[in-house]
């Protein structure tokens, strides 16, 4: 396999890298770098005589695409998207339709650069095998991968090839490409903090333009973009589709749950749903196809995917026309295309939906880039690298030419730069976590909602275990957790939830119900099965939350630590439909706790503004005594790499968003509800020494009002679990297998 990486002058020379991983030592790579001219004219009459592939997965654009530039220098490029199974489970139905829109786009672009778009449905591996034989391609282009599943994806993809009778063209090649914004030359020296990384003030590459594509052969069959119906049927008939029910949960978001009073009861691991039933104010069952969503079109010179949708969609030039409009918010428009037809009610009119769909989304400063345009980048409609340039173009424009030293002098341009240079950072660091051996265990990315969440997983076989980390750590913080827990056979998976440690940290609203979203999804497409779910501190409440809403997922639940509240005079009574909303408002109202925001979208205050860049400035001055204070017992197990860790992603593009969300935290479900809701197990790891918090108070309150649940007490602080990870080891080890022998024993009856 060869890597190509983007050039400030296009060339190519083969090179060795020593910073890859196992799979990598057995490959070619290649660098962008200055060649000489007699190198070049040798390569490319080479390259003239040979056949290349250009599979497309989430780069569907012919701007600024170094793969289709590379390949154009071969005597017939093949362009290639494979509808995989694999890509599109990991797509709501609105993301596919912008595939689909998209890849209409993307064929009329190659057309007009005299070749096509061969579209095909089943496995990558399959698909591109068949393909290489039939055209007797020597090479395929495709973007490099951070994502696990894709990554593993490629590799398959070139086990398939190499294992395949010899071709009579010789062996094919995958090559990988990728456009970063910098000239970087080596990817093992990227700085591990972000401040340290802007110091280096490296310059911007530059963009590449489309390329001329040698003709099409018209004797191929390059297929026809489907429409959303037929790949819906597709995707449905798939043997390896998602179950069904675990699909409904899914679809049934937080709040819809809360609102109507619909929680499922758990059962046993083979008995997932029971009673679910998915709001219709715009969550649709995935399994049955709507008729009114099959029928959704872009309006004529429309910027979105629907008129329901806040998604910009099309082509590359529809986004662009669109980014433009954004960046002059403060200007208004006047062009045409940048106004759409809107009938409400039968009564039609004309009004800017861009800037309507941008005051909208702006929940907080820069936010509205995001939610406008982040499903455009994912698919990679359009690059980062272009995002950036037209921002600065604008700002030229708006300042005769220059840039101020001083920041951005539009809210826009400012929001569009920070967002793909912020993008780019976490996807540099994603790519650098895979391909470093560095660790005690391997990092894995996972994308949720077009954002990179790192993971890790140890253990073979047994049962399903997920650890959640608290506000402020990440995965590491169970270091010596993993392995210790994995060792009594089971499978231990963490993650680094989104807003934290080197997982990415957007401009978003965070709640608490969208981290408890996040771990519903990692349950349902990571794990794959129900797990026994690990909780410390803010995190033991998010996975309370789970146990609660989706009890489905959850086995059984250990919570260390944990935030939240007992509310006195919570008592036990059948959950019916609109009980639980009641019940929350009466008990919080009682107790003097407003819940109404729980429901309403949230917005960043003055206060919660000034109040995270506080936050911030104390934290780093702090957190080494802050995190001392919590390890009383074991003082030097709050070691350097800890602390520096912490002080580390202080620093990372985001965090001042994320500590903001503090003052807007609602954490008014009382645990005592959630947990009789789940009805499953319930382990209570309390450390004693706890500076947080009143341990003799909580777990006296959690004895009360929590039947059935089982208490360990420890002498350790607010983290015993990195405090004491033996200790901690060997009691959920022994919690796991319990747990275990009662739902096999619960199994079993239900059978008889």
């Amino acid at each position: 396999m060869a890597l190509l990486v983007s050039p400030r002058v296009l060339s190519f020379s083969s090179t060795s890298s020593s910073y890859c991983s196992s799979r990598d030592t057995r490959r070619r790579f290649f660098s962008v770098a200055a060649m000489a001219t007699s190198e070049r004219r040798e390569r490319t009459k080479k390259e003239e005589s040979r056949v290349a592939v250009v599979w497309f997965k989430h780069d569907l654009r012919i701007d600024d695409h170094l793969g289709l530039v590379a390949a154009s220098q071969y005597q017939r490029v093949v362009p290639l998207y494979v509808f995989d199974h694999r890509i599109l489970s990991r797509f709501s139905d609105e993301m596919l339709e912008l595939v689909l829109f998209a890849l209409e786009d993307l064929r009329k672009l190659l057309k007009d650069q005299g070749s096509n778009l061969m579209v095909r449905f089943g496995s990558a591996e399959n698909v591109i095998l068949e393909l290489v034989k039939e055209v007797k391609a020597t090479n395929i282009f495709a973007e490099e991968e951070v994502e696990y599943t894709l990554r593993r994806m490629i590799d398959i993809v070139e086990d398939t090839l190499s294992t395949t009778v010899p071709f009579p063209q010789g062996s094919p090649q995958i090559v990988l490409w990728q456009t970063p914004f910098y000239d970087f030359k080596n990817l093992k020296e990227l700085p591990a903090s972000y401040r340290d990384f802007r110091k280096l003030q490296l310059p911007v590459t530059s963009l590449l333009e489309p390329p001329i594509l040698p003709g099409v052969h018209v004797e191929l069959d390059w297929g026809t973009v489907p429409s959303f119906d037929d790949v819906k049927r597709y995707m449905n008939g798939n043997p390896c589709k998602s179950n069904e029910r675990w699909t409904l949960i899914k679809e049934a978001s937080a709040k819809t749950i809360l609102r109507k009073g619909h929680i499922s009861r758990f059962e046993t691991p083979n008995d997932l749903i029971e009673g679910l039933e998915v709001s219709n104010s715009g969550e649709s069952n995935g399994a049955n196809l709507n008729s009114n969503q099959t029928q959704r079109k872009i309006l004529e010179n429309s910027v979105f995917v629907s008129r329901e949708g806040n998604l910009v969609g099309g082509g590359t030039d529809v986004v662009l026309n669109a980014l433009a409009a954004y960046l002059r918010y403060l200007e208004g428009t006047t062009r045409n295309d940048w106004q759409e037809y809107y009938s409400s009610f039968g009564l039609a009119r004309l009004y800017d939906r861009v800037h309507e769909k941008l005051r909208n989304a702006e929940d907080r400063s820069g936010a509205s880039f995001g939610a406008l345009f982040g499903s455009a980048l994912c698919l990679g409609i359009i690059s980062r690298r272009r995002i950036y340039y037209e921002a600065i173009k604008y700002e030229r424009e708006r300042n005769a030419g220059f840039l101020s030293p001083f920041g951005y002098s539009a809210a826009t341009v400012a929001a569009a730069a920070d967002t793909v240079c912020s993008m780019e950072w976490y996807w540099r660091m994603a790519l650098k976590s895979q391909k470093s051996n560095e660790g005690s265990y391997s990092v894995r990315i996972w994308k949720w909602n077009g954002y990179l969440i790192q993971y890790s997983v140890v253990g073979h076989e047994g049962p399903a275990i997920l650890l959640v980390h608290g506000f402020g750590a990440f995965m590491e913080h169970y270091r010596d957790n993993m392995y210790g827990i994995a060792d009594g056979g089971n499978r231990v998976w963490a993650i680094t939830l989104l807003g934290f440690g080197k997982s990415e940290k957007p401009n978003i609203m965070y709640t608490e119900l969208m981290w408890a979203e996040l771990l519903r999804d990692f349950i349902i497409d990571v794990v794959g099965e129900p797990a026994h779910l690990v909780g410390n501190s803010i995190g033991g409440y998010f996975v309370a939350l789970v146990a609660g809403l989706w009890p489905a997922l959850v086995k059984s639940v250990v919570l260390i630590n944990t935030a939240g509240s007992v509310i006195q005079g919570y008592s036990s009574v059948p959950v019916t439909e609109l009980f639980i909303v009641f019940k929350f408002l009466y008990i919080n109202a009682q107790a003097g706790i407003d819940v109404c925001n729980m429901f309403q979208e949230r917005r960043i205050s003055g206060v919660a503004w000034l109040g995270g860049r506080l936050l911030l400035l104390y934290l780093r001055l702090r957190v080494g005594n802050l995190v001392k204070n919590c390890y009383p017992a074991n003082t030097q197990r709050a070691d350097d790499w800890l602390i520096d860790e912490m002080i580390r992603a202080s620093n990372d593009p985001g965090v001042l968003v994320v500590l903001e969300s503090v003052f807007n935290f609602n954490l008014s479900i009382p645990l005592n509800q959630l947990l009789e809701i789940f009805e499953g197990k319930v382990l209570i790891i309390q450390g004693m020494r706890d500076p947080i918090s009143n341990s003799e108070l909580k777990l006296s309150m959690l004895r009360e009002h929590c039947s059935g649940v089982v208490v360990r007490e420890l002498d350790a602080g607010h983290c015993p679990h990195d405090e004491r990870p033996e200790e901690v080891n060997f009691i959920i080890r022994e919690w796991i297998v319990t747990s275990e022998r009662n739902l096999h024993s619960l199994l079993l009856k239900a059978s008889i």
